[in-house]
């Protein structure tokens, strides 16, 4: 039997500024979900808070990338990308309608492994508003419309610094045994294997789902590339994403674990300051351009410091503040406190 949720479909408010009112135009979508919740008036689905914690385990992935249709007669789609990573998701918070997963990738260096931490998922039954990606590293919260989040979940993902990178409103779908999510379309930047080589386009168009398998779940993408100019956005090329996620514990799960024990207070900290700047100053823009790898760097590495016994846990969060109010725009009164 199918289970469906039932939100308004609502357009999009443009935002202000040149980049964010064509990226949202060319959008045409709906209000989303975020982490301020609104007063929930109906238990979530137990359906839908058992697939998303059924996301959690430990895992071997695969990431699966191919453009597939050129919009453009000058440009030729790239050739297929392929990785692949063990992954350690944890869930770091479970309330009736709030979930969060965390990733924390085991790798090898030097003839060694070592935990690295990835992304962060949080999810939002019924939400109150959600941040939404306006281009040049900036994000604005939007406040929903009464109902327009009704019985639906959102999606919100987080970088590897907590900084965010995406939200979205979508609806679980539960029929003869399986279990997906497919989210409403959003605007995303470009992803790391992108952003660190390419300079032609602007930004993705997304549509995502998340489904349960035999094996563990999929993370499947449809993304269109755009460009933007004074014109407005425009395709560049459509490329499918595969994730796949298949348990696995034949790799040094505990290196993870062990990192994430001595540095959860730390992140935990940090994920306060990111939470304050999009629920009280309502947009965050930061102050480098395109993949931000310093403020990357610098926030992982005071939790290395953290696990290494060079720092404190007062100290390490002091740093954190720090770096935040470098790499932040107009965020100073939020990161003292």
């Amino acid at each position: 039997m199918m289970q469906t949720t039932t939100g308004t479909r609502c357009p999009l408010k443009l935002a202000a500024g040149l980049l964010a009112t064509l990226l949202f135009t060319t959008l045409g979508g709906c209000a989303s979900g975020g982490p301020g919740s609104a007063a929930i008036t109906a238990a979530p689905p137990a359906a839908d808070r058992a697939a998303i914690l059924a996301m959690a385990g430990d895992y071997a992935v695969t990431f699966d990338f191919e453009e597939t249709v050129s919009f453009d007669a000058a440009y030729t789609p790239a050739e297929p990308y392929h990785s692949g990573a063990f992954e350690v998701v944890r869930v770091i918070r479970d309330e009736p309608g709030l979930i969060e997963l965390q990733h924390i990738l085991v790798v090898g260096a030097d003839g060694k492994q070592l935990p690295v931490k990835h992304w962060r998922q949080k999810w939002v039954y019924e939400p109150a508003y959600v941040f939404d990606y306006l281009g040049a590293n900036r994000w604005r919260r939007r406040d929903l419309d009464p109902g327009e989040a009704d019985g639906r979940w959102a999606q919100f993902v987080y970088q590897v610094d907590d900084s965010p990178r995406y939200a979205a409103l979508g609806d679980w779908r539960h029929d003869r045994g399986t279990a997906a999510w497919t989210s409403e379309p959003a605007l995303r930047p470009l992803p790391r294997r992108d952003a660190t080589k390419r300079d032609d386009y602007d930004a993705i168009r997304a549509v995502n789902r998340h489904a349960l398998t035999p094996e563990g779940w999929v993370h499947e993408q449809d993304n269109t590339k755009l460009r933007v100019g004074a014109a407005g956005p425009a395709p560049l090329v459509r490329e499918i994403g595969v994730n796949r996620y298949q348990h696995n514990g034949d790799f040094a799960v505990a290196i993870a674990e062990d990192y994430w024990r001595e540095t959860a207070d730390y992140w935990a900290a940090v994920r306060e300051l990111w939470t304050r700047l999009e629920r009280e100053q309502g947009e965050i823009g930061l102050t480098l351009e395109g993949e931000p790898e310093a403020m990357y760097a610098d926030f992982l590495g005071h939790a290395d410091a953290l696990a290494s016994g060079e720092r404190t846990l007062a100290a390490a969060v002091v740093e954190a503040r720090q770096t935040l109010r470098r790499y932040t725009v107009d965020s100073t009164a939020i990161a003292r406190r």
